[in-house]
């Protein structure tokens, strides 16, 4: 059997002054930036961070830097340059240039791992989106950034022959995607209205990537989507049904993992995806209880959510990996949980949090109905959620859930001392 090839790769990253705060350089990005090399196929041989006070316009590194990184990746062998920073396209060309290998940075290496894992129609139409949203401003007409496209990490997705078409007609294909997945908002928003309509709220489930959200996913539901740990293991959405008690069926939703210095324009293209928060009736934020980090990955999260009109949805944090976990400081709340996906410990607690965050407002209630006021049964059932029922010599039993409009109606036929307010 023929050994797997891994590309060798230099990761390489800027700070400076003039940067945002967000665009900043750490051996912790870093680290993360080699999590995503290895996901893609890829092999670090050699990291550097550069400090100056303002980009190089030209090489963004400067020219004497940039031959320097040329001759590690020739020591090296070296095939590529991967960039912890974005690259405008005339300083990639000019860093080719200078360096002798292929130079990409992190939103193109982003965009690969998505064009390699889509596997649904909806994920495929999202990333090509991307992709052409990324490469259309880098076009220059003369086929330096196309001539590139030949293979290797940083040129999956829409392939060489349709990259080389003019910028017209990659604008008429993006025209198409965007119609293409407002038809999958329309689907969407008609199975929206159906659970709606039969009262299943909708849990949305998001975390940084690699929490954990797709093992909790299937631990709850044998989902059985993959769940390695990998970064961006899962891309397309999954949606189940979920028994939280005997009161309470919800629907879950996994959500594609977020990520510091996530493209704006891949958040864009899977709104479509993501829009599922905007009508959520509870968030599960997943945190990697193992990680050091945990803070600054939570915080990447809630901004992303603001950005996606979502941060004011009620929501419970949910500490995942406690069976690794060293970290003693993890707050303990009662809006916080503490579970092992992996081994369902604190399961239980999850399911109690959820119920109490959903059936806020809600009587379960047993009503001794009259036969002659039977007409009530159809409004129950159809209002309210039905447990049980029993004929009674002169009355119909029922075990029921009802809400505060529909509370009113029977409460003059409850069994007193069966009543409970969730």
């Amino acid at each position: 059997m023929e050994e797997k090839q891994f590309e060798k790769a230099i990761l390489v990253g800027l700070n400076a002054k003039e940067l945002p705060a967000d665009a900043a350089v750490t051996e912790e990005t870093l680290d993360e930036l080699e999590e995503l090399l290895t996901t893609a196929g890829g092999v670090c041989v050699g990291r550097l961070i550069q400090n100056r006070q303002t980009p190089e316009p030209k090489t963004f590194l400067g020219t004497g830097k940039a031959k320097e990184l040329g001759e590690a990746a020739e020591q090296l062998g070296a095939d590529l340059i991967v960039f912890d920073n974005q690259l405008s396209p005339a300083q990639t060309r000019n860093l080719e240039e200078l360096c002798g290998v292929r130079v990409i940075d992190r939103s193109t290496l982003i965009l690969d791992i998505f064009a390699a894992r889509a596997e649904t129609k909806e994920g495929k139409l999202q990333v090509e989106l991307a992709q052409y949203q990324y490469t259309l401003p880098r076009l220059t007409g003369k086929g330096v950034v196309l001539s590139r496209l030949g293979g290797g990490i940083g040129t999956r997705g829409p392939g060489e022959t349709k990259l080389e078409t003019e910028r017209r007609h990659i604008r008429r294909h993006i025209s198409r995607l965007e119609e293409e997945l407002r038809e999958v908002r329309r689907h969407r928003e008609v199975n929206r209205k159906q659970r709606i309509k039969n009262q299943v709220p909708l849990v949305a489930i998001v975390g940084y990537t690699n929490a954990g959200k797709s093992t909790l996913l299937n631990f709850l539901t044998g989902a059985g989507i993959s769940a390695q740990n990998r970064l961006f293991d899962t891309l397309d959405p999954t949606t189940r049904r979920y028994r939280v008690s005997d009161t309470l069926e919800v629907i879950l939703s996994d959500t594609v993992g977020f990520i510091r210095k996530l493209p704006h324009h891949l958040v864009n293209a899977f709104r479509a995806t993501l829009e599922e928060l905007t009508f959520a009736d509870l968030v599960l934020h997943v945190i990697d209880a193992s990680d050091p980090n945990w803070r600054e990955h939570a915080a990447v999260v809630a901004n992303l959510m603001r950005d996606l009109d979502a941060a004011q949805k009620p929501t419970i944090t949910v500490f995942n990996k406690i069976d690794v976990a060293t970290t003693e400081d993890l707050p303990r709340d009662e809006e916080t949980v503490w579970i092992s996906a992996k081994n369902g410990e604190g399961i239980q607690e999850l399911n109690r949090a959820i119920v109490k965050k959903l059936e806020t407002g809600l009587y379960r209630l047993r009503l001794h109905l009259p036969y002659a006021s039977l007409g009530l049964l159809d409004v129950l059932h159809r209002d309210g959620k039905v447990l049980r029922e029993e004929y009674l010599p002169d009355c119909l039993e029922i075990d029921v859930i009802c809400d505060e409009r529909l509370y009113p109606k029977v409460r003059e036929f409850r069994v007193k001392g069966a009543e409970e307010h969730e």
